[in-house]
């Protein structure tokens, strides 16, 4: 008698266990049976898998700043394709496996000749699966190479040096006195470098961060290079708090740091601060830093005026801005003031510029207008708009709109055109980890304006501010004196986000404005709008409650009664655009912001 033949096992699918490789090696041979031969792909991701999640899990937000890193990213697309070949070999590998196993069974354990040849249908769900994985693959080498374009075009102040003037510049050393914004002199033949500053400790991820943020107006063509945004950052990482401090472009007479330019200008810089940057270009031999000189001697000057030690700096160009707003799909803003401006300059000649009041969503030339826009108010009232666009973009970052790949591209295209930074790469990990910390409801806003920070006045016909150095310095060492109750009121009416209007009773809107500034700083959305105005001289505070508002957003109605000492009344108005309204009064009191004393 012959023994019983042992019942063949069903043919398993080539294409299911190439299927299964793609998601991971070594399951496709787990499959059709060959279990050492899936040991042996399995183990290599999976180990790297273990040890990338334990690394995730131990660094968390910070592991963003470590990829970010140029030799990382070069490393992670180095990984990618070798990772991609190595999943292509263990999914062709498990079909063939699992066609010479079928073969096998099919001879009753002789390699005969194959009953079938290799099906069509087969091998085109091969050729797909391979297609697949690497479709997946190539979009982590598109958000790599974005990634590493846009560190290695940021993360290099040095790249160009349009800011130098044209050599046919002044050379009168006695200008100093002058407001104009082309250099007072260049430097001599044969000038050398001035000697370096000391060199300040690099951020160590505990103390204070000062930034320096600078906007600025590059004109080629015309040899100018003028720094017209000027603003501190300064953040605390213990408390997560912000203070931002902003210089109005026309400032003088600010201390210049000890070295050649000190003894060559005299103690102060005596012309506008928004020439400084192009001066320090000019006379590389009075201010250090060779080609970053401009950007030291902003710091540098900066600093000794706030009486801070302010690390690294962040400029963008007006231009490049715009297409950062634009890319990111514009930018929604809490107009205070209504902006009018009948001589704003335009490509072809002077435009109308009208803003109105209230949360306005902007395009990038729009937020361009509402940020540099001056002659229909003034530079303080213009600093104070850069700080409202600056948070309102920090607000609104979504990842998810970022991580799209016509997002993605568009804004790193505009990022790195537009931004540049001496920010180290080595410490964005700390960045990014102090970025998620930040409380952007907890931010204070000093722009130093006249008469309390500065004595307006005119030179040679041209309008200037002469800073109050000392109560300037004031202002910048207790900035950080929050009162933690307080904040965190603030915090609970920002978080209601209540609309709140202001009009004035008496005839003075500028009273009004400065009323809506200190209700902003208590954490009220509020504004005031000037064609708002009562019919009648109100002798005390009055505050209205619309179409509901009092029940919807009790928080706001109890600290309105207490500011005022009044009670909140209830009306019903379909056509109020606005939640609250503060009539004030001529018993109002004088309310102002800590930041105008």
């Amino acid at each position: 008698m012959h023994p019983a033949q042992e019942p063949r096992r069903r043919a398993r699918s080539a294409f299911a266990a190439a299927f299964l490789s793609l998601l991971f090696p070594g399951l496709g041979h787990a499959y059709a049976g060959a279990w050492y031969r899936a040991v042996g792909f399995a183990a290599p991701p999976f180990l790297l898998l273990a040890l990338l999640l334990g690394t995730a899990a131990s660094f968390q937000v910070e592991l963003v700043g470590v990829v970010l890193q140029p030799p990382v990213l070069v490393a992670v697309l180095v990984g990618n394709i070798v990772a991609l070949l190595y999943r292509a070999v263990a999914a062709i590998d498990a079909y063939r496996v699992v066609l010479f196993l079928n073969r096998w069974d099919q001879s009753a354990g002789r390699l005969g000749p194959s009953r079938t040849v290799l099906a069509p249908l087969s091998v085109a769900g091969l050729l797909g699966v391979v297609l697949v994985m690497s479709g997946a693959h190539a979009a982590v080498a598109y958000y790599d190479l974005q990634a590493l374009d846009l560190v290695n075009g940021v993360f290099n102040p040095t790249g160009d040096d349009t800011g130098a003037p044209s050599p046919g510049a002044s050379a009168s050393p006695d200008a100093g006195a002058g407001p104009t914004d082309a250099p007072i002199s260049t430097a001599p033949p044969g000038a050398t470098s001035a000697p370096g500053a000391a060199t300040l400790p690099p951020w160590d991820g505990k103390g204070l961060l000062n930034v320096l943020l600078i906007g600025s107006d590059r004109r080629p063509g015309e040899g100018a290079y003028n720094t017209d945004t000027l603003i501190v950052a300064s953040v605390d990482p213990a408390t997560g708090q912000v203070a931002l401090f902003s210089l109005p472009r026309d400032t003088t007479g600010i201390p210049l740091a000890d070295g050649p330019a000190r003894a060559f200008f005299g103690g102060t810089w005596n012309r506008k601060i928004n020439a400084l940057f192009q001066q320090a270009r000019a006379r590389p031999d009075l201010f250090p830093g060779g080609k970053m000189s401009g950007y030291q001697a902003l710091k540098d000057t900066l600093g000794g005026l706030y009486g801070l030690q302010i690390q690294y700096f962040v400029e963008v160009d007006f231009p490049g801005f715009q297409k950062v707003v634009d890319a990111l799909g514009g930018v929604t803003v809490n107009v205070q003031l209504p902006v009018v401006d009948d001589n704003y300059p335009g490509d072809n000649g002077k435009l109308r510029v009208y803003i109105p009041t209230g949360v306005q969503h902007m395009t990038g030339s729009e937020a361009l207008v509402y940020a540099r826009s001056r002659h229909g108010s003034s530079d303080f009232d213009r600093a104070a708009r850069q700080q409202r666009v600056l948070l309102s973009l920090r607000q609104q970052a979504d990842f998810a709109t970022l991580a799209r790949p016509d997002v993605l591209s568009a804004l790193v295209q505009a990022t790195k055109g537009a931004l540049k930074t001496d920010f180290p790469v080595a410490k964005l990990p700390q960045l990014i980890d102090l970025a998620r910390r930040i409380d952007i409801g907890n931010v204070r806003s000093f722009v130093f304006t006249p008469p309390y920070y500065g004595t307006e006045g005119y030179v040679n016909g041209i309008y200037v501010l002469q800073a109050n150095v000392e109560r300037i310095r004031q202002a910048a060492a207790s900035a950080f004196d929050f009162d933690p109750r307080r904040q965190a009121q603030r915090q609970d009416i920002a978080e209601e986000g209540a609309g709140v209007w202001v009009v004035s009773s008496t005839g003075e809107p500028a009273r009004a404005a400065s009323l809506a500034d200190y209700l902003d700083f208590e954490g009220f959305a509020a504004s005031a709008p000037q064609r708002q105005t009562p019919d009648t001289i109100a002798a005390t505070t009055i505050v209205t409650a619309y179409n509901g508002a009092e029940a919807t957003y009790p928080k706001t109605v109890a600290r309105l009664e207490e500011v005022f000492g009044v009670t909140v009344v209830a009306a019903t108005d379909p056509k109020m655009r606005a939640d609250f309204v503060v009539i004030q009064g001529t018993a109002t009191p004088r309310l102002q912001a800590p930041v105008n004393p």
